[in-house]
């Protein structure tokens, strides 16, 4: 591993922390009746789905950075102004801002890290808005069923195909490619940081630390990395699983711990 890609992999590790951090509870009212654990399947389904369909028609992979174009901007927008713990709606200008910048010059390294800004920023809002309408249960088992999925994928070189086709393909030329993070020297797909941000908004329902839960994480992808001594791509989603499989456990023990309230 080169001593640029480790500090390019440190990067994305240390966002995927982040976003463990800094999504906040609750959705508003509106959205109630739009609850329903069928949301659990986004998760596993769509690396699935997205890697089948490009794979069996890669023009599709041109319609999905149209869709991150068109929604990731809105959703970092919110994650400013709504959607992460201390956020305000004057943040929100943040996201302008960076969109500006992204929009500048896109193979610069500024424009391409304001890209992965708002792209990283669009997970708070995804994970904060899933958490709100599914119980916390499904949503952990969709994203352990995930990232099985994704380790299967990648281990089995069915992945690296279709992924390529989604990493070179541009929505048009002079406009930004929001379909994953690429810090330069590393890059790290959507559903990779996804998954993140929907384990600090289910965190966040819980009212549980997020903070101990996001060093863990880091600690989590640093040592997955090692892998990269024998692999050229390793599914970054087995981290963050392995994390609610920890956590969900220390929890229990703790629970089983804890000295029963005295009965009057």
């Amino acid at each position: 591993m080169s001593r640029e890609f480790m500090i390019g992999i440190g990067i994305l590790n240390a966002t995927q922390a982040l976003l463990v951090l800094l999504p906040g509870a609750g959705i508003p009212a509106w959205l109630n009746r739009l609850k329903t654990s069928a949301w659990a399947l986004l998760a596993p389904l769509s690396i699935a789905i997205v890697v089948a369909a490009i794979a069996l028609v890669p023009e599709v992979a041109d319609g999905l950075t149209w869709f991150a174009l068109l929604l990731v901007p809105p959703g970092a927008l919110l994650a400013l102004g709504w959607a992460m713990r201390g956020a305000k709606p004057v943040y929100a200008l943040l996201a302008v801002a960076a969109f500006v910048v992204a929009l500048i010059d896109v193979d610069s390294p500024p424009s391409e890290g304001a890209a992965a800004f708002l792209t990283a920023l669009s997970c708070i809002t995804l994970g904060r808005l899933l958490a709100g309408l599914v119980p916390a249960w499904p949503l952990k088992l969709g994203i352990i069923a995930m990232a099985v999925i994704d380790a299967i994928l990648v281990f089995g070189n069915q992945l690296q195909g279709p992924n390529a086709t989604l990493n070179a393909a541009i929505p048009a030329p002079g406009l930004p490619q929001l379909q994953f993070l690429d810090v330069t020297w590393a890059r790290m797909g959507y559903g990779d940081v996804f998954v993140a941000g929907l384990l600090g908004g289910i965190l966040a329902v819980e009212g549980r630390r997020q903070g101990p839960a996001a060093l863990l994480v880091f600690g989590l992808c640093c040592a997955w990395d090692l892998l990269f001594l024998h692999f050229n791509t390793l599914p970054a989603t087995v981290p963050i699983a392995v994390a609610i499989v920890i956590l969900e456990l220390h929890h229990r023990r703790a629970s089983s711990t804890r000295p029963l309230a005295p009965q009057r």
